[in-house]
């Protein structure tokens, strides 16, 4: 009789158990959606690049820092070198914009490294607007004006020689650089060991390299796919202290245009594989506001051979932009970060759209180690007003009203087409 009097009770608490279980598996795994959930959107922008079409692992994505997580809306980029023939993934709709974004000279002096380490980062060495700009671009291309490494040795009878530790490149991380070209005068400061070390670091770092290394990689375009357009960007010199730093078949430096007939065959050869060809070219005088004779005939030549943009470093100043055929040549974008002081720099922001490319100026200053944009409206209408001085002096000198430029209020440029009188 007991014993059926128990049986109840033994029911009523194996319900309480079985429904108390329930609840708990509910919890848990809604829980376990939302951990889920998060990981799905921490992880649901793709990697910034893959190389070859093959996704970065999520290891080497981490890498990317403050760089990855300041473009987690941005659409993936696959970058390729030009012999690459494996299919784009995860591609954007063609019908969309591309950005793209070009500083000049990046050197990660002794000013810039104080200015970073007083300011707590990176924002002690760039401005907010600048930041913001370097980030949302699509892809963000510098000069870099020295190598990452810790090894070799300096060049003899050179003035100014430059090298930094390898985990500076953090630094580009956080900056947002996709793209650096290594074709210049400070590449092979320290030798091919430093020079070869920089390619790592950069490889190693997520970070896409042109113009410089072995033969066969100084003279490489590589391709970023966005939004289903093909860019090819190319990495050229026309100043080097010696000979010897021109990549050979024999030893490892740079992609020498002093002779353009390889850069304009290699030109001609990306056009043929890609939507636009973008040519990054270290060539002029040294705090001269404009272009020599040379690089006018040489950026006409990257034009004819099938370049949609050029742009150009080493003068350390800004000199003037002019249209050729409709296409833009870009002198000099001067020193972006450097430390130095000269203190007018900028930003050049293209537009893809529909075929077409807008170009506009985001006008900036620097000084002990810190890069801004100008936000003063008077300040930037004086920059300007400046900036279209440099490039009325090339289109004087060019003779060529075609070349010319305007600037309008907002930055942006406008310039005459060739059916215009």
């Amino acid at each position: 009789m007991e014993e059926k009097e128990k049986k109840p009770g033994r029911t009523r608490l194996w319900l309480f158990i079985l429904l108390l279980e329930g609840v708990l598996l509910i919890v848990i795994g809604t829980a376990g959606f939302m951990i889920r959930d998060g990981r799905k959107r921490e992880l649901k922008t793709p990697p910034a690049a893959a190389i070859d079409g093959q996704t970065a692992s999520e290891g080497e994505l981490s890498k990317e820092g403050l760089a990855q997580e300041s473009k987690e809306l941005q659409p993936e980029i696959v970058i390729r070198t030009d012999g690459s023939s494996s299919d784009p993934v995860h591609v954007s709709q063609p019908e969309e914009s591309i950005t793209l974004l070009f500083g000049g000279d990046v050197l990660l002096s002794d000013h810039v490294l104080g200015a970073y380490e007083r300011g707590g980062g990176i924002a002690g060495v760039l401005g907010e607007g600048f930041l913001e700009e370097m980030r949302q671009a699509d892809i963000f291309m510098v000069n870099q004006e020295f190598p990452f490494s810790s090894r070799g040795e300096q060049a003899p009878d050179k003035q100014y020689t430059f090298r930094l530790p390898p985990e500076k490149v953090s630094i580009f991380q956080e900056m947002g650089i996709d793209i650096v070209t290594l074709a210049n005068n400070h590449a092979l400061d320290f030798g091919t060991d430093a020079l070869l070390d920089s390619c790592a670091v950069l490889d190693s770092a997520g970070i896409c390299r042109v113009g410089a290394g072995s033969l066969e990689e100084a003279q490489a375009w590589k391709t970023m796919e966005v939004k289903g357009k093909r860019i090819a960007f190319l990495g050229v010199t026309r100043v080097i202290p010696v000979a010897e730093w021109a990549a050979t078949a024999y030893n490892p430096g740079m992609f020498s245009t002093y002779d353009p007939t390889r850069v304009l065959e290699q030109i001609q050869a990306a056009k043929g594989e890609n939507d636009y060809v973008v040519v990054y070219v270290h060539w002029g005088i040294e705090k001269e506001e404009y272009p020599e004779d040379y690089q006018k005939t040489m950026g006409r030549q990257y034009i004819d051979a099938g370049a949609d943009l050029v742009i150009g470093s080493h003068p350390h100043v800004l000199q003037g932009i002019e249209y050729y055929k409709e296409k833009p040549i870009v002198y000099s974008l001067g020193n972006l970060v450097f430390g130095s002081s000269i203190p007018k720099t900028m930003l050049l922001r293209a537009e893809l759209s529909e075929e077409t490319m807008e170009l506009s100026i985001i006008p900036g200053t620097s000084s002990a180690g810190f890069t801004r944009e100008l936000t003063d409206e008077g300040e930037k209408q004086a920059f300007y007003r400046y900036f279209q001085q440099l490039s009325d002096g090339i289109s004087k000198e060019s003779g060529d009203r075609a070349g010319g430029i305007r600037i309008r209020e907002d930055g942006s440029l406008e310039h005459p087409t060739s059916d215009q009188p």
